[in-house]
């Protein structure tokens, strides 16, 4: 990567460094984001991507270790594993620095610092990391920094098909159950998108009243109801240029549909006590763990509205579907919560990953992610081992559809059910499993109103 596509984001408490650098980079670098309080961090880190941080070492009375930039640092490698972190240190810090090398830092400068050698610098980790994301990995596909991780035939569908819409403006409708990452998914589509540099706007609408509904996502004007004390920007707006995701869209109400259906035809918002409309320049994903079957019922779900927002649907296939994943996913997770509580790196025994693979995993990848969160935390030894593992109740035992029924259609009707469900919906995969042409399948499912 070179230094001029690069954005920079500077965390020091002295006003005065902070102009000195955004001197000197802004004409060498595509963007330079700079603010004096390190809380800031990572609602900077989620709201924009960065190539290289640049961390003070010492921030006056935040932390009484006298290590902030060590404490700092952490906080930005278990948030982006992958981010380069340069540290500024006074002379008297260079032993502190050189420890700060050891928790993850690539660099460190200074003060008074060499201007060159500083862009020297920059450039030289700019070029690392070029070099280093050109090897491929015969382990996993990450398509976000190895959040989405997966090796699995139903994974490999997604990251292909993925890797084809993103580009494009096409809405996006994505399936799948709960905890099976569609989030995550989302945000890899913006950020492989021609708008990744633009908002990313996540709104949960299956939270919200009908009232909620509209403020939240087109706004008010000041004095359009009784605790409006000023004008607030809508989610739309806030999302003018990047990417809306509306997670659970199914579950909103008949009239918010109708109201979200206007908005996407007109491609324009009017804020509440308004009467002047707002052009938008939005690029939609939805979700929702509902079934599409569920959603083509024209009495839960506006069928015009589901063509506005199911130009391209995914299915995010559940974990239980994916078990040569869930080896990789257990390494990632491991790795990532010894990191963050200071512990040993840790092996996994064949036996503990046997009983992980065993395991439904109804609540799908979030449930194997606490799950090992829990054994990393609870664990005695060096290696997890079995007994180490503890699944929630929370979740059913098993979300496969169990035939026990001796009724002939019932009997069919749940066994079709199961496999659709198993081909991640796919009709033309269903009816060959079955034994059926995609007609005689359509005729069974018009049957049984599934």
């Amino acid at each position: 990567m070179k230094l001029k596509n690069a954005t920079i984001l500077i965390i020091d408490d002295d006003e005065d460094v902070l102009i000195a650098l955004r001197l000197l980079l802004k004409s060498k670098v595509n963007e330079v984001v700079t603010n004096k309080n390190p809380n800031a961090i990572i609602g900077l880190l989620d709201k924009q991507v960065f190539d290289i941080v640049i961390l003070d070492m010492n921030f006056n009375g935040l932390v009484n270790t006298g290590n902030e930039g060590i404490f700092w640092l952490n906080k930005i490698k278990v948030h982006s594993p992958k981010m380069d972190v340069i540290l500024i240190t006074a002379y008297a810090d260079i032993n502190l620095a050189i420890r700060s090398l050891k928790e993850g830092a690539s660099d460190f400068i200074v003060k008074p610092w060499k201007n060159d050698k500083l862009v020297d610098t920059l450039s030289e980790l700019l070029q690392k990391r070029g070099r280093t994301s050109s090897v491929p990995s015969s382990e996993k596909v990450s398509l976000t920094d190895g959040i989405i991780i997966g090796e699995s035939t139903s994974m490999q569908d997604v990251f292909v098909k993925l890797k084809k819409v993103a580009p494009t403006d096409a809405n996006i409708l994505l399936l799948g159950e709960n905890g099976t990452g569609k989030d995550l998914i989302a945000r890899a589509m913006h950020e492989h998108s021609l708008r990744k540099d633009k908002p990313f706007v996540k709104v949960d609408v299956g939270a919200l009243t009908d009232s909620l509904f509209e403020s939240e996502l087109f706004g008010y004007k000041k004095g359009a109801f009784t605790d409006a004390r000023e004008d607030r920007q809508g989610r739309f707006e806030t999302a003018n240029g990047g990417t809306l995701f509306l997670d659970e869209i199914g579950n909103i109400s008949l009239a918010q549909q109708a109201r979200l259906l206007t908005v996407l035809q007109n491609r324009r918002v009017t804020p509440l006590g308004s009467n002047q409309s707002i052009p938008i320049d939005i690029r939609l994903i939805c979700a929702t763990n509902i079934n599409i079957t569920q959603l083509a019922d024209e009495s839960r779900f506006r069928k015009d509205l589901m063509y506005r927002i199911n130009t391209v649907d995914f299915t995010v296939p559940p974990l239980r579907y994916r078990e040569t994943d869930i080896t990789l996913l257990a390494h990632h997770f491991v790795a990532f919560y010894c990191e963050k509580y200071g512990k040993e790196k840790r092996s996994l025994t064949p036996d503990f990953l046997q009983k992980l693979k065993s395991h439904s995993f109804p609540g799908n990848v979030r449930e194997l992610q606490y799950t090992l969160e829990r054994a990393v935390i609870m664990a005695d030894g060096d290696a997890l081992l079995a007994s180490d593992l503890t699944f929630s109740t929370m979740e059913q035992k098993n979300t496969s559809k169990s035939v026990k029924s001796t009724n002939l259609e019932e009997v069919e009707k749940l066994t079709i059910l199961n496999v659709i469900e198993k081909n991640n919906g796919n009709i033309s995969k269903s009816a060959k499993e079955l034994g059926l042409t995609r007609t005689a399948l359509y005729r069974r499912l018009n049957k049984y109103d599934l």
